[in-house]
């Protein structure tokens, strides 16, 4: 049944919100003051399928990708940039408030910069017996095939032909795979993930392939299948050996600029603690003028940073260990030695590790976060603890998605 509505404003996830029935109701691709036709979603009774729009948004523009509204990977391609940057940072201002905390926020970053410059693409054999390589689709569980993809990092240019010559000869396993691809600065390195267990013979073929189409290095499930040279990144004035399918900032202009504010809000620190370190981009840079004690539950990231430090000259002491800080956060009694921490987790957060430090004497955090709703949960419990924040600036790496990151100072 066709169902008429009045959007009223986009929502924190990029969906148009309407009231239907006295219901908020959810309409992917649909702007603020738009009327428009839609049809329900079967078995979500809150989300709407966009049929047309009869009455658009002044801000409305024209998307840039052919696979936009049918690739699940952008949700906003449709906005002109004013509105759309005054939408993402109203993310973090109204989440913030939700929370109870009053403060100020910069406006947003944009760190985009030449695009992402890392992907997972996925592989399946669809009907007809037919391979498709692309992103998830939009809402369903299928895929879209991609033959390019105009928001990627030029250095990704050969990835889309090297995942798709990849998928061809496992994909005859029968499992789906997925295929992480990172450019490096000596070229792609890739780890596939999905095949299992594969006979000498297969391997010998992914070793043929990845040398035609000139990988740094192939990984299964993070094992070597052949590398011609070790996948490096900078880090200030580090070079980086890259972990097997290890985490990186999506963009280099995200990590440069997350890097740049972490950098300012620590400038006068002796001593500092990272925690969620990763490979190092924020360490790496800090060790610069300050001691750095950088920890992190990834072993390979802890190791590859800690080889990076001590090969680099002029850098003040590094040290890296492994510790899962879920688990076994550091306690006040550890934190003494530091003037300042520095943390930046995954998406669930930090809510442990926030406790011991809102129990702690640090005088300064220093937050950065991928996921404003559980940042805004432990800046909450940091506050409760006799911090005060004294700076949050909202950063867009993933521009055109609902995704937004920030950094912030707390001071006790």
């Amino acid at each position: 049944m066709v169902e008429r509505l009045t959007i009223d404003h986009v929502g924190h996830h990029g969906d148009g919100v309407a009231v239907s029935g006295g219901q908020a109701v959810y309409v992917p691709y649909a702007l603020s003051g738009e009327t428009i036709e839609v049809v329900p979603v079967p078995g979500h009774p809150d989300r709407r399928r966009l049929l047309q729009v009869d009455i658009a948004s002044p801000h409305r523009i024209a998307p840039f990708c052919p696979h936009f509204g049918v690739c699940g990977g952008c949700a906003i391609q449709h906005w002109e940039s004013e509105h759309y940057r005054a939408w993402k940072r109203g993310i973090v201002v109204e989440t913030l408030a939700r929370f109870g905390i009053d403060c100020e926020v910069d406006p947003l970053v944009d760190a985009h910069g030449i695009g992402r410059r890392r992907i997972t693409l996925h592989a399946r054999m669809g009907t007809h017996e037919v391979l498709k390589v692309g992103f998830s689709a939009a809402g369903l569980h299928d895929i879209i095939p991609v033959d390019r993809c105009p928001i990627l990092d030029p250095g990704l240019g050969g990835a889309l032909d090297a995942a798709w010559a990849l998928a061809e000869p496992l994909i005859v396993i029968g499992k789906p795979l997925d295929i992480q691809i990172t450019t490096t600065d000596v070229g792609l390195d890739v780890d596939v993930r999905g095949s299992g267990p594969l006979p000498s013979a297969l391997i010998a073929t992914l070793s043929l392939l990845a040398e035609r189409h000139r990988l740094a290095r192939l990984t299964r499930h993070g094992e070597l299948v052949l590398m011609r040279t070790p996948p490096t990144i900078m880090m200030g004035a580090a070079q980086v050996t890259l972990p097997p399918g290890s985490f990186l900032q999506a963009t280099v202009a995200g990590e440069e600029a997350l890097a740049e504010l972490v950098s300012q809000h620590c400038k006068r620190s002796k001593h500092i603690a990272d925690l969620f370190c990763g490979v190092g981009p924020f360490a790496l840079r800090l060790a610069a003028k300050s001691r750095v004690t950088a920890f992190d539950s990834d072993a390979g990231a802890v190791a590859a940073l800690q080889r990076a430090a001590t090969s680099t000259s002029g850098l003040k002491p590094v040290k890296a260990e492994a510790r899962d800080l879920f688990r076994r956060p550091l306690v006040p009694q550890e934190l003494r030695d530091y003037d300042t921490v520095v943390f930046d987790p995954p998406r669930q957060g930090a809510e442990a590790q926030a406790k011991q430090l809102a129990a702690s004497k640090i005088p300064v955090v220093v937050a950065v976060s991928c996921n404003v709703t559980t940042f805004a949960r432990d800046a909450r419990i940091l506050n409760d603890g006799g911090y005060q924040i004294e700076s949050v600036t909202p950063v867009d790496q993933f521009r055109h998605t609902p995704h937004v990151e920030l950094v912030a100072r707390f001071r006790k």
